[in-house]
Parts: C-alpha cells; structure tokens; sequence
C-alpha cells in the first residue's frame, strides 16, 4: 500500500475522516517513535512513521484513507519496567481514542510484553509481533441522522432504573429474529421495548459497552469467558461483539439506532463505565494499548517501585487520573457519548478509585471539579457507585453535589429487615424515606441521591436472594472461593430448589416483599433485568465470566411466572401514578422523627406513635407509616401545587400475623385496601377498613391503605 503522509493536526486525538482523507494523532509523553500501521483485508501491514510531534501528540493526515480503513500504533521507547516505562514496537496497540474496533483479542504469548521466562518475567523484552492477535481500529464515518432524536431529560425523582446486559437481555427472546438476539439491534427490536414499556421503567443501565478484554487466557483456559465486560481496552468505541452487522465499524451506527428507538419509547440509556482500570491488568498483564503507548502516563504507578501498579480496584491496574492527558482522556470520552451517541447518563463502576489523588478519597478532587464545571457532562445522570477495594474506599453518602449514588447501605438494611435480622427500626425508616442520615445531614443532597436497589448484576438475583443461603459459584472454576460470601440472603427454609409448597409460598411472597419496599421508597429504584421474571443463577452470585444460559435471561419463565411479572408491572405503575412515594425533597426537610408530624407519621402496630425506646428495640419488626399526599411540598414543573392520595403502609417482618389498629387520628376515615403481598396480584376487592377495625398483616408482608377523603 502506497500512501502519502501529510503533517496533519494535533486534534483531534485518534482517527477522524474529513470526507477526504483521515487525520490520525496519538499522545504518548515519553515514547521517541510512532509508527501508523495500516491494515489490508489480507492484513497485510503498512507502517508509516509520524514524523509530527506536538505537545506530545503525533500526528499525521492520510489523503484517500477513510471510514473501514483498520489500523493500529507501534510505539518506541525505553523498555525499562523498574522506571515504569514498558515500551515495545513489537506490539500492535490499540487506538485509545477509536471509534470502533474489529473483533478480540487472542490470547496469546505475543500479546506480553515480556518473554517468558520463570523468574522476573516482565524484566524480559518480548520480540513477537501480536499483530496477528490484537484488534484492530477502525476509522469510521461518524455522520448520522438523528432526527428529531435528544435526551430525554427525565426528572430525577421520577426515574426508574432497570440494569441490563446487552447479550444477555435479548439472547433467548423467541419473539426477536435469531440474527438479531444478543445485539444492540436486537434491544432497539419492538419485542425488547415492548416489555421495557410495559414495565414501566424510565431508563435501561446498561452493562459495560466500552470495548473490553473479552477472553482473557486464565478465563480461556477454563472455556469460559469475561461476560460482565468490567476489562476496558476504550473509552469511545462500543463492543463490536453486540453488533449484528459483519461490516466494519457498523457497530457505531447500530447503537445509535439502538439509543434512538430507546429514546423513542421514552426510555433513557445510562451507561456503566469503567474509568478506573483497564483489561491490561498489573506487571504481568498484556500489553495492548495504553500500557505500550505509554505506561507511566495513563496508569497509577508505586511512586517509590514504578514497576508495579498502584491497584485499588482488585483488577491488577489503576488508571492515573491524576495526570491531565488521563483526565482528558476520560472526559473527551464522556463528552463523546453524550454529545455524539445520545445517552443520558452513566454509572461509574469503582468510583472511589477516581477519587484517589494521592492515597485516600477525596470526593472533591480534580476528577470530580472537572466534571462539575463541563457544561456538557454535569447535565447529565451521574451516579456513583461508592466503593472500591483499597483501604477507605467505602464512601457511602460522601460524594458531591451532583452525583447519586449506588446505595449499598439501602439494599443491606432492607435485606436484614425482610429476613428478620435484628436491627433498629430506626435505620429501616431511614432507608424508607431516602436516607437522610446519609445525604441531607452530610452535605444537603436531595433523595434522588440515594439509587436503591436490592439487587444488581454483582450478586444474587431476586429469586436466588430468597432461594440460597450460601453461594454457589463452583462453575466458575474457583472451588467456590470467588464472590461476596455474606449476602444477608435467607433460603425461607430450604437451600436451592424445591417443591415445598410452603417454602415456595414464603418466597413469592419474599419476593413481593422486596419489591413493594423498592417501589415505595423515596429515592431512586433500580431493578435488576429478569428479577420479575423470577430468573435465577443457581445460588451464583458472582457470574462475570458465564457466557451461557447461567446469565442470559430465560423467557420461558415468563409464563411460570406470570404473577410475579403483572404484580412488578402493577408495583411500578403505581410508583408512577402516586407523587407521594417519589418525593423531590425530605420530609421536613429533616430528621424523620418528632411529634407534631405533618407529611409523614410512624407508629407502632397498637395505633400509638413510636417512642423513642421503641425506635432502638432490635427485636421490633413491625412499624405502620403514614405518608400525607396534601403535604408536598415541592411544585410542579410549570409551578403548580402537587397533591396526592394519604397512605398507610404497615411493614410486618415477624414471622407471625400481626393486628394493626388505625392511628386514632385517621379512624374517622374509611381506608380502602390497595397492596396486600400475601396476595400474588395486585388487591382488586376494594376492602375497605374503618374506625377502630383491625388490619390484619399476616408474618412477613406488607399492606398498604389508601384514604378515601
């Protein structure tokens, strides 16, 4: 291939077609050569040195070169792994700033740095060419026609969040063309929004799209492979492994369709980005990208021993945000998925790992001030989620002004309470009104800080939360030794599979449960994609790398069950119809306790209003709440008084039924049944209490009252 070489430009970074020709730039600090490498149907490599530097960015534009062109970099350098430099042209390196990329990476001993050798390996300077087994970057035309397509901008506090795995959402839908399942195409199909829709849900939260290490060898070896995609390799292109189409680069327009049908159905796309480490692993990983274009730049390294890496995320590597090019690096990426892809938001998985300016957490370091002052990216959902594995990374209701946060706090408490754990009712409540204690008192965050969930992808499933007691994850090669192994589940009397009539009734009901509780919280929901199906894992709660039946979501349960589905859709709606459980601000802006109560009261199953003895019992499982729909006070969008039905919830954790008798103050009314979860449907027989009737709430269960003025 014969081509001429332009100087072209410093920006922008990666490749990017002009409609003539292709400007390509790449930044590397400390590297003293870069070579361009093109790449022919028959991979028959071009190499092209950039002779331009400008502040650290090579560059060069290629007349006639345009969109499907693969290419990849070869960077020089010093290869001196004790100074944190890991240079090595023998490796092909994928573009940082590609808009797509061809395929996966093949485990293979070329794809090191290092030789192997026993001891020291990566002390060793590798002389194969990974070419052969490295992706490819693809240039690509990034025009599209979005119409009348924009983000949809839905209101925090009426967001509800459903987390889904692209594959795995639609692999085994009948009801989706076969060419179609488990691809960006096949969640853009009507069959897939149409259950998203009559869900209800507002936003879906997808699994890692970033293009990731989908088979690393220690995985390979064992046949299975890295599912969840928790291993970036980019930041800008999605994962060419969902895409429908075998032509290069389409993947790039099929996710836009993708966002643009979601969008169409009212329905938000967040992603969940993975910003704080990458598939390139520790000393001893592959050298596939940024660790051959330059290491000491883009990762975290040990200030005093740069040949290792600083990790805080239990993955082998962090990346170094605290270097501008890095910060950059992260922020061009987000700016691109908002402004050129149309998603609304994004998770940000291990977020503490970003907060790390030297060792501890600072919620308020560059990474987060950035954020805030970028017109484009502190507009959009920005959730946090708050931990990561290094010492001080559990950060649970410290992040800033702006962000929500993965309430690990909410799914633990609601967990105990529904498995008749000891534990204050005090700390119940706070959870069921938002977490004040959490948000408001720290730094004056409104509820829609707190994301509840009670399940995610990391863990139990819904049906398996109330089917296991321990985990159970021997398919994943480990002797069982992976996973979080105290998951505050509780099998309801037998571990696993059963056709214990009773065992099963305690966990639908369980189930039901949980699910009320979600949905009746302030703050914000998240569902897990298949908890109202009843999908389950077989007790493993950690299936990051089952690629199979195991993870995808099995359609068939629809059917089976049925009343669990309806009863989540009916939940939902319900959420939606009524202001008073998905509230703008606090009760009271406040404390959740008090007399003199206006908008929310607490009292104990006799009617009478919670002591404050009765609040510190461990052994108390059982609190009625009243929540006064007149008693909003936030307006409507265009100013407006909002107002609601008033509500009574009585919470029975006890193992047996328990008779609640109306607060005197509301025995005047007459109080029409709206939720029992003893029932597998939505209450439908209008009973109606009064006065000083009791309202039975057998073990177990929730009853929710509606007043009728």
């Amino acid at each position: 291939m014969h081509v001429a070489l332009w100087p072209g430009d410093v920006y922008p970074l990666g490749a990017y077609w002009d409609g003539k020709g292709t400007n390509f730039a790449l930044f590397s600090e400390n590297a003293t050569g870069v070579e361009l490498c093109l790449f022919e149907e028959d991979d028959e490599e071009t190499r092209i040195p950039l002779t331009e530097v400008s502040n650290f960015v090579w560059h060069g534009y290629l007349p006639g070169i345009g969109p499907g062109q693969r290419y990849g970099f070869r960077v020089h350098g010093p290869y001196e792994p004790e100074q944190g430099h890991r240079f090595n042209p023998n490796k092909l390196l994928i573009d940082p700033y590609a808009k797509a990329i061809d395929g996966d990476v093949v485990s293979d001993p070329a794809i090191f740095g290092y030789a192997w050798v026993e001891k020291d390996p990566d002390l060793t300077f590798s002389e194969l060419d990974s070419a052969q087994f490295v992706p490819k970057s693809v240039v690509v035309d990034e025009s599209f026609d979005w119409e009348t397509d924009e983000l949809l901008r839905t209101p925090w506090h009426e967001t509800i969040i459903y987390e889904l795995h692209v594959k795995g959402f639609t692999k085994l839908n009948p009801n989706i063309p076969k060419e179609l399942r488990g691809t960006y195409a096949g969640l853009a199909h009507p069959a897939a929004i149409e259950h998203l829709q009559r869900l209800g849900i507002t936003a879906v939260e997808l699994m890692p799209v970033h293009h990731f290490l989908a088979r690393p060898g220690y995985l390979a070896e064992k046949g299975l492979s890295n599912y969840w995609g928790y291993d970036s390799l980019n930041y800008f292109a999605p994962y060419s492994g969902y895409s429908s189409s075998g032509s290069l680069g389409q993947q790039v327009n099929e996710f836009k369709e993708m966002v643009k049908a979601l969008h169409r159905a009212g329905i938000e796309v967040i992603l969940d980005v993975v910003y704080n480490h990458t598939g390139e692993g520790n000393h001893l990983g592959p050298t596939l990208s940024m660790k051959g274009i330059d290491n000491a730049t883009y990762y975290r390294l040990v200030d005093e021993m740069p040949r290792y890496y600083m990790d805080f995320t239990g993955c082998g590597n962090s990346l170094g945000v605290r270097q501008p090019q890095v910060l950059k690096l992260i922020m061009d990426s987000l700016r691109y998925w908002v402004l050129d892809m149309h998603v609304d938001g994004f998770r940000f998985d291990l977020a503490s790992a970003l907060a790390r300016e030297l060792y501890e957490v600072n919620c308020l370091g560059a990474f987060f001030n950035i954020i805030h002052q970028d017109p484009v990216i502190a507009d959009v959902k920005l959730i946090a989620e708050p931990w990561d594995v290094g010492e001080g990374g559990y950060q649970v209701g410290n992040f800033p002004v702006l962000w929500s946060e993965w309430n690990g706090r909410y799914r633990d408490t609601v967990r105990d309470f529904w498995r008749g754990e000891e534990q204050t009712l005090g700390e119940f409540a706070y959870r069921l009104t938002g977490s004040p204690d959490v948000y408001y008192q720290t730094n004056g965050r409104r509820p829609n800080a707190s994301i509840n969930f009670i399940t995610a992808h990391d863990g139990f499933t819904l049906n398996d939360l109330v089917s296991y007691n321990e985990k159970h994850n021997e398919a994943n090669g480990e002797d069982n030794r992976d996973g979080e192994s105290h998951n505050r589940s509780w099998n309801c009397g037998v571990e696993g599979e059963t056709d214990e009539l009773d065992v099963l009734a305690l966990r639908e009901r369980q189930r039901r449960n949980f699910l009320t509780t979600l949905m009746l919280s302030q703050g914000i929901p998240m569902i897990v994609s298949g908890d109202e199906l009843g999908r389950t894992q077989k007790g493993n709660n950690n299936p990051y790398c089952q690629d199979n039946e195991l993870s995808w979501l099995d359609w068939d349960l629809k059917d089976a069950n049925r009343d669990l589905l309806n009863f989540t859709r009916e939940l939902i709606y319900f959420r939606r119809q009524h202001p008073v459980f998905r509230r703008r601000k606090w009760f009271q802006g406040q404390a959740i306790r008090g007399t003199g109560v206006t908008d929310i009261g607490w009292y104990n199953p006799d009617g009478g209003e919670m002591t404050d003895e009765q609040w510190e019992i461990g052994y108390a499982k059982s609190i009625a709440v009243f929540l006064n729909g007149n008693r909003i006070p936030s307006p409507g969008p265009q100013g407006q008084r909002i107002s609601d039905d008033s509500f009574l919830m009585f919470f029975n954790a006890h193992y047996e039924t328990i008779e609640f008798t109306l607060p005197v103050e509301f025995q005047s009314y007459a109080w029409s049944l709206e939720i029992d979860t003893k029932e597998p449907r939505f209450v439908t027989d209008q009973r109606l209490f009064t006065g000083t009737q009791a309202v039975p709430v057998i073990g177990r269960s929730i009853v929710v009252l509606r007043r009728l003025e």
